[in-house]
């Protein structure tokens, strides 16, 4: 009598589970689905050619033996490739894989059949091309990047971030099946936002170790897409994303003005929303405020849940402090915390900044945390903290060292002196501020992101070769930071 496909597919997963890591099993068996079971030849459908590649180089040894033990010695194994020629919403034509057919045999829509010889060695089979793996990411063992001192026990709670911690705790109690999918956290800068999302993904990990989670910002997600269409690899990029159980993706407005990047950011969303992946992301703002953004995607955005961190209370601040110097065994007076929390009110980075160098003064001069070491040290703190760096002052700081106008730096010019103003301000922009390229590039006469690549490469060529060059690049730098 002969058994059922899946009956069978089960009985070698129970053999493979026992043979592999928990996340390899989840990553590189879950999405395996039997389709039939015909003469001994048992067909597994997997996701696309990437796919295949990997279990034939890494688990054929395997695959043959469970096959083998389920189906006797004449048990054969076929992959059937999922190709899906309709665009939809999930998985765009673009990202499809198109892998060569192998076999006649197909099934709906059709997949690509593709006959595996168990007797051959795979280690005598020729290479195979390498997986798509994103720098410093390990294969198979995604590392997920995450802080580790950004946990939840080191996050305090006020009413300033209420909401937003209550949300987060649920997530990473139960990933993927609350109604926070996607979670947007929002706020100004140094209010935690960054601490809060590497939390919650820490939660995850803790709870469900057999998760993938991985962190990324949204200019690093940015730059690997543009890597793979360099690389002509887009459909790996894809495909890896898709194996993301917990996407955190930080300061998600920097996508603003990059279309092709929002498009495959929208299309991978949507396939990672639809299998109850869980998606958390950041932004300086809420999505009724974020511009450069496409429709589309704002509302994706607004499917979840949306908490803002406010400026915490000077009650709240007090706590944060007393919890970084209890982390860092360190002893401070009640009264020196008071008055960092009086000076420093719009900025736990600033506040967690100026109780560092109070330590440092203490440290290096050998005196006393004293209310009078600690006022002396945060006057020069407030007063030396740089205001926000714009790209208005940037173009204006290199014009006046220049000595050319704003018009100049922002015309059509292509004399020598102007466009390397030109490109020096693009440089320093994109050094110095969280503008995406195409903003920056708008604010230099209308010049588009590749305009803006190509000056920061200029400049930072002449700044490896050039010494003369690289003294003046120096000098101009430190005029921005002085402001």
């Amino acid at each position: 009598m002969k058994q059922g496909y899946e009956k069978v597919w089960s009985e070698c997963l129970a053999v493979i589970r026992d043979n592999v890591s928990p996340n390899a099993f989840s990553t590189w068996f879950g999405p395996i689905r039997p389709v039939r079971l015909n003469d001994n030849i048992l067909t597994l459908q997997v996701p696309s050619q990437f796919f295949y590649e990997w279990l034939e180089e890494h688990y054929i040894d395997l695959l043959k033996k469970t096959i083998k033990k389920e189906l006797g010695p004449d048990g054969r194994l076929e992959y059937s490739i999922v190709m899906d020629n309709t665009p939809s919403a999930s998985q765009p034509k673009p990202y499809t894989v198109h892998a060569p057919t192998l076999n006649k045999q197909a099934l709906k829509n059709p997949p690509v059949s593709i006959p595996v010889d168990l007797s051959r060695d795979v280690k005598g089979g020729g290479s195979l091309p390498n997986p798509f793996v994103i720098p410093g990411l390990k294969k198979l063992n995604i590392h997920p990047q995450l802080i580790e001192s950004y946990n939840f026990d080191n996050f305090i709670q006020g009413d300033c971030n209420r909401l937003a911690r209550s949300a987060g705790l649920a997530v990473g109690q139960n990933p993927g099946k609350t109604s926070f999918n996607p979670l947007l956290v929002y706020s100004g800068n140094g209010l935690g936002k960054t601490h809060l999302v590497n939390a919650i993904g820490i939660e995850v990990k803790n709870n469900f170790p057999e998760k993938t989670v991985l962190y990324v910002t949204a200019e690093q997600f940015t730059n690997q897409f543009i890597d793979s269409i360099r690389n002509n690899n887009q459909n790996d990029f894809v495909h890896f994303y898709q194996l993301i159980d917990v996407l955190i993706v930080d300061d998600i407005h920097c996508l603003a003005g990059k279309p092709k990047t929002q498009d495959v950011f929208f299309h991978l969303f949507n396939q990672l929303h639809q299998t109850r992946k869980q998606i958390i992301i950041t932004s300086d703002t809420p999505p009724v405020e974020m511009s450069g953004i496409e429709p589309r995607l704002l509302s994706r955005f607004k499917w979840g849940l949306s908490a803002d961190l406010q400026v915490p209370d000077f009650e709240t601040r007090i706590a944060i402090l007393q919890k970084k110097i209890h982390n860092d065994g360190v002893e401070m007076p009640l009264e020196v915390l008071e008055l960092i929390s009086a000076k420093i009110k719009t900025s736990v980075r600033e506040m967690e900044g100026a109780l560092i160098s109070i330590l440092a003064q203490s440290s290096m001069n050998k005196k006393e945390i004293t209310l009078k070491l600690a006022a002396s040290v945060i006057d020069k703190f407030v007063k030396h903290t740089p205001k926000e760096i714009t790209i208005d002052y940037i173009q204006q700081t290199v014009c006046d060292h220049l000595d050319i106008s704003l018009d100049q730096l922002k015309s059509k010019s292509r004399k020598r002196e102007t466009v390397q103003a030109r490109q020096l301000a693009m440089y320093f922009s994109k050094q110095y501020t969280n503008s995406s390229l195409s903003t920056i590039g708008s604010k230099c006469g209308n010049r588009d992101h590749a305009t803006v690549l190509h000056a920061c490469k200029a400049i930072r060529n002449l700044v490896d070769t050039d010494k003369k060059f690289k003294q003046f690049v120096n000098e101009l730098d430190n005029l921005i930071k002085i402001m």
